[in-house]
């Protein structure tokens, strides 16, 4: 009985392999139903079901590929180069693969496939590609807008894998590299009462800017290069700053404590010290209470940045995104001061009576702390942005 189960096993692991190769046939999936008939004679080139599976996806799939070739040429389109090159690897490249499992022995006979040679194809295939993509690209570049120079770059890029040797092929990648990209320069516009200086306006836009690169675009925060024009300009306007007064704020609190004082004896009603069963004094704890105020200085200063972050196009000149800019910091510090018993106080106030008040931070340092905040809302609103930008 077990020798019948697991011969009936293997039978079903053998069917479930034909199975999976024989399923994708069916379906006309030739590239798979070839694939998993290939591993599987790799595992046992005697399998007569995958042999049959390989010979017909593998006939099919070389039928339809020549026929596509055929057609390709007959319509004589000078883009049509790249896919007849595109396919002849593909038959060349599956050639290879057939071979690692050929000549297979099929119902007494050899099954084993000529073998064709697809390089001189290839090459000139590849070759009047690459001159199909250099003349593409070249025309393109006659158009003068950022979208052909942009296409006209790739195909002198792909011309170049092809073949590479066209004459000024590299400075024809940089130029329409150069042509297509699109540039944006960021800029800072202070239009509150408060002046910065340079150096606070420079860190403000210290953005992460090849983060914010992406292949076709490119941000500057510095107009370097009069020779540069800018394809959209970011605008971050600083409309208002409000720094608060300084503020202090004080708090009273009165701390109190119960602490053991020694002890009293307890008397009896005669006024006679009492004796426990030991014949011990009977005494009873004494407590007092210790008082201490507790007063806290509070002092708050808080700075508020608000403003805009305009994306402009350049040519035509028009506002395609504007969102509200907002930044907030704050100065907070706290000390205090104990009158009264300071061990009525836990340790954590008596930390704090350690601690003394300190001077309030100028306007402008405030600002300068708000630095941070403002930068991080700067970088938010340009990437939340960057669709509009390309």
């Amino acid at each position: 009985m077990r020798r019948i189960i697991s011969a009936l096993s293997i039978v079903l692991l053998i069917l479930s392999g034909c199975g999976s190769s024989k399923k994708q046939l069916e379906k006309g999936n030739y590239e798979a139903a070839l694939d998993k008939a290939v591993r599987q004679l790799r595992k046992d080139p005697r399998d007569t079901k995958q042999i049959a599976i390989l010979d017909r996806s593998y006939k099919t799939l070389n039928e339809q590929d020549n026929e596509r070739i055929r057609f390709l040429k007959l319509e004589d389109r000078p883009a049509n180069w790249d896919e007849i090159y595109l396919i002849s690897k593909r038959m060349s490249d599956r050639q290879a693969y057939v071979r690692t499992v050929t000549p297979l022995e099929f119902n007494g006979k050899t099954l084993e496939y000529p073998y064709v040679d697809y390089m001189p194809e290839m090459v000139a295939a590849k070759r009047k590609s690459a001159d199909y993509y250099f003349a593409h690209g070249n025309e393109l570049m006659k158009n003068k807008n950022k979208e052909s120079y942009r296409q006209a770059y790739y195909e002198f890029v792909r011309a170049k894998e092809y073949v590479g040797n066209y004459e000024g092929i590299d400075t024809k990648i940089e130029d329409s590299k150069y042509l297509g990209m699109s540039r944006v320069l960021i800029t800072l516009d202070n239009r509150s009462i408060m002046k910065f200086d340079r150096d606070f306006e420079d860190d403000l836009l210290a953005l992460d800017l090849p983060r914010l690169n992406s292949e076709w675009v490119e941000y500057h925060t510095r107009d370097l290069d009069k020779n540069i024009n800018y394809d959209y300009y970011v605008n971050v306007i600083i409309k208002n700053i409000a720094v608060s007064p300084d503020q202090t704020v004080q708090k009273d609190t009165v701390v109190k404590k119960e602490v053991e004082d020694g002890f009293n004896y307890q008397l009896d009603k005669k006024g006679n010290v009492m004796k426990d069963s030991l014949g011990n004094d009977i005494k009873a704890k004494k407590y007092k209470t210790l008082q201490c105020a507790l007063i806290e200085t509070i002092q708050s200063k808080v700075c508020q940045i608000s403003g805009d972050v305009e994306v402009v196009q350049a040519n035509p000149e028009k506002i395609l995104k504007k969102d509200p800019l907002g930044a907030e910091s704050g100065f907070e510090h706290v000390s205090a001061r104990a009158l009264g018993d300071i061990q009525a106080l836990s340790q954590a106030q008596i930390e704090k009576t350690k601690v003394r008040p300190l001077p309030f931070p100028s306007d402008m340092e405030m600002v300068l702390r708000c630095s941070d905040a403002l930068k991080r809302a700067i970088n938010g609103a340009i990437q939340s942005n960057k669709r509009f930008i390309n």
